[in-house]
Parts: structure tokens; sequence; C-alpha cells
């Protein structure tokens, strides 16, 4: 199984929902800020890094698709 990285520039995201209605298993949504959050993700300054696998590599280029302000990006391994 191949991993990929997901890359979110988190303190940008406007709440609008669509990558955790498209991609649920790879994102929540924080209860406190409102903001999406990638599971598993480890911050490094601003953004946030986090692994996926191929499995949940069409969801989540859906998802970076989907997201109006175009803060995740998908980057194939």
């Amino acid at each position: 199984m191949k991993k990929h990285i997901v890359v979110h520039k988190r303190d940008k995201c406007i709440g609008c929902n669509a990558c955790v209605t498209i991609a649920p298993q790879n994102w929540t949504m924080d209860k406190e800020d409102g903001q999406a959050k990638l599971l598993f993700a480890k911050k490094k300054n601003d953004i946030y890094i986090g692994e996926i696998f191929d499995e949940d590599y069409d969801a989540n280029m859906e998802a970076s698709q989907a997201c109006p302000m175009r803060i995740i990006k998908i980057e194939k391994r």
C-alpha cells in the first residue's frame, strides 16, 4: 500500500464541511473552532501534514477539489 501526503492549511479553513462529507475517514470538524481537522496530521509551522493510503486517495482528491478555499493539497507518491 502506497502512502500519499496531504497538506492542509487549516488556518484558512472556513468550516464548509465539504472535506468531512466527502472523506469522513480522514476528516472531522473541530467542535471548538469550527474548522476541518485532518485526522492524524502533524502541525508544521502553519500547516498540517498527514498521510493517506491508496484506498483513500480518490476521496481526498475529491475533497481537495471541493474545498472552496483550495487549502487541501494531495501529493501522490
